[in-house]
């Protein structure tokens, strides 16, 4: 029989194993089609599919179900060491046909975001009801990626803010409503069409109590904003399994505040401004990277807080600048990102004092 000092010091050891082995943020990978005969900057193969999975149980990971992470995360409640969790966007037939059997077979649950008008059309192309609830059976939860998949930011011709923002709020609702009439369930969560979103999409995502998903890459935290979460791609140029290893091995980076000015592009270079926590990090070893213009300028303001600038204008359409530092072992790195979208003149864009 333990004494009191016996117990207490295995009671101490054992808090102390589960703080190591308890996790505080999530990687997060998304994914469109498993399939060769789809387009490949959208999709990876069944093999290379089986690969990244192999490796996540090779590696340790523990696949979590996306909801219950993140409402553990929210609440500091911690996750189980080397916790990732699985998504797909769209509402493609080939994740039945290619992905479930393989996410089956691991037991690994997994979401899935459904636009739901192919789905109502069937579409050969497009999942059924039926596969759904099939799937549901091993783990798979369906959420929102609404009706038409159509950019959230844009009006059509002629339509003011009010109708424009009446439109986005349909897309969302409904599509809430057809998962609870044919599935039975919402774990209230959207993934933005393309990823884009500004502030008025946000504030009606928070006011419906709906998590949602950009398409800047980087890792859920508690600081995270839960009406626009990073994911990591891994489909296309993306599906490079050295390069994931290094994103699903990454963390949060250490941020008090990150300020990108707005969520639209001009045609002056972007600056993004990171606010880093007090804390022992590696900050002379930060880089940052401009989609398509190679390492930007950083600029310190001050001990915590760097400015880091494009070195030209971004092209019309998505542009990013991502930051990365090793932490202080080295094996693994901070990650961060920001998405801006330049607009063009006649695509319609909300203006974000809209």
């Amino acid at each position: 029989m333990l004494s009191k000092v016996q117990y207490g010091v295995v009671v101490g050891a054992l808090s102390a194993s589960m703080m190591v082995q308890a996790q505080d943020y999530l990687p997060i990978l998304q994914y469109h089609h498993v399939s060769e005969t789809t387009p490949r900057s959208t999709s990876l193969s069944p093999e290379e599919f089986i690969g990244h999975m192999d490796y996540l149980e090779s590696a340790g990971f523990e696949v979590v179900d996306l909801r219950t992470a993140l409402n553990k995360i929210k609440v500091k409640s911690p996750l189980p060491e080397k916790a990732v969790a699985i998504t797909f966007d769209d509402s493609y037939r080939d994740i039945y046909t290619g992905a479930f059997p393989i996410l089956a077979e691991r037991d690994y649950p997994f979401t899935v975001f459904i636009n739901s008008e192919p789905v109502l059309s069937q579409r050969s192309s497009a999942l059924t009801w039926d596969q759904m609830k099939e799937m549901e059976q091993s783990g798979a939860v369906f959420a929102n990626h609404t009706i038409n998949h159509p950019y959230m930011m844009r009006k059509e011709e002629g339509e003011t803010d009010a109708a424009w923002l009446s439109r986005m709020t349909n897309e969302v609702d409904s599509v809430e409503e057809l998962l609870l009439d044919n599935l039975g369930f919402s774990p209230k969560m959207l993934a933005y069409p393309y990823g884009e979103s500004n502030q008025t999409i946000r504030n009606m995502i928070n006011d419906r109590g709906i998590m949602a998903f950009g398409q800047q890459s980087g890792v859920v935290s508690i600081d995270s904003d839960f009406a626009n979460l990073p994911r990591f791609p891994a489909s296309g140029v993306y599906a490079n399994l050295a390069t994931l290893k290094t994103k699903l091995n990454s963390k949060p980076m250490p941020l008090v505040s990150a300020e990108a000015g707005g969520d639209l592009a001009t045609d002056q270079p972007v600056s993004l401004r990171l606010n880093f926590k007090q804390g022992k990090y590696r900050l002379k070893d930060l880089a940052c990277y401009v989609s398509g213009q190679g390492k930007a300028t950083l600029d310190w303001v001050s001990e915590t807080s760097v400015v880091a600038t494009a070195n030209k204008a971004f092209n019309r359409g998505r542009g990013r600048i991502n930051c990365t530092m090793p932490d202080n072992t080295g094996r693994q790195y901070y990650w961060y990102s920001n998405v801006w979208i330049r607009p063009g003149a006649d695509q319609g864009y909300v203006s974000e004092k809209s």
